[in-house]
């Protein structure tokens, strides 16, 4: 279940599209050399964890191994991991490097055009960037404290909102190197907010949904932390 040459992109796919709860690889580190990256399936959700190659041996966690296959066959008698957020995860289905793929495929009859009205540019695969999020928010004001929807869009480390989707100028942009925490919050009478903690200011926002409240905060999360560490390797590096 080590897999040479895979993204974090390619290992979340694998594992969401084609694996289970608990299902697991180890894979080479995006960001350095030295780093591997163990990919777990948790539900409906993909974690990563980092491992070090520290030269002569493996570092995970608190453990120290002597080699990658030492640091493999460790799992098959101590499965469970607890990561720094609370969360216990089983690691119960290796992900295997190689997979069988079916010689079975379907043949050809008919390869023909249509007018669709598009061109060659039209036809270039666009993806959005990972760790971007954006639709409509209910948000409290600040000063008047009534609701109104706004739209949202979550791009690197700002997140800003428009009166609505069609509008380009935004009304606020927030950039959360400031913000210290984000939450589900309980004191207001609407349902499914969440609140972002800034220095001056807390926002109260609420989604359509619990899920969908819990998609925003996971991001928001996960963006402020990622700030966090950049903040600290820049002065590890200065």
């Amino acid at each position: 279940w080590y897999h040479t040459n895979i993204s974090r992109h390619a290992a979340e796919a694998l594992l969401l599209t084609n694996g289970q709860d608990g299902s697991y690889l180890l894979r080479k580190s995006d960001s350095k050399s030295n780093r591997y990256s163990l990919s777990v399936r948790a539900k409906d959700s993909v974690k990563h964890f980092e491992v070090l190659h520290c030269g002569s041996f493996i570092k995970f966690g608190f453990n120290e191994f002597a080699s990658l296959k030492e640091f493999v066959q460790h799992f098959a008698n101590q499965p469970l991991i607890g990561s720094e957020s609370g969360t216990l995860i089983l690691l119960k289905h290796p992900y295997p490097c190689e997979v069988e793929e079916p010689s079975i495929y379907e043949s050809v009859r008919v390869h023909t055009a249509m007018q669709t009205g598009r061109s060659e540019s039209d036809l270039i695969p666009v993806a959005p960037p990972l760790g971007t999020k954006e639709g409509y928010l209910t948000k409290q004001g600040g000063r008047v404290k009534n609701w109104k929807t706004r739209w949202f869009i979550l791009s690197r480390n700002e997140l800003k909102y428009f009166k609505d989707q069609l509008s380009t100028e935004a009304i606020k942009t927030l950039d959360l190197t400031e913000c210290s925490a984000v939450q589900f919050d309980y004191s207001q009478e609407k349902v499914n907010c969440f609140c972002l903690v800034f220095p001056l200011r807390t926002y109260y926002l609420c989604a359509k949904t619990g899920a969908e409240a819990d998609e925003w905060i996971k991001i928001l999360r996960w963006k402020i932390v990622s700030s966090i560490h950049i903040q600290v390797e820049r002065i590890y590096n200065t």
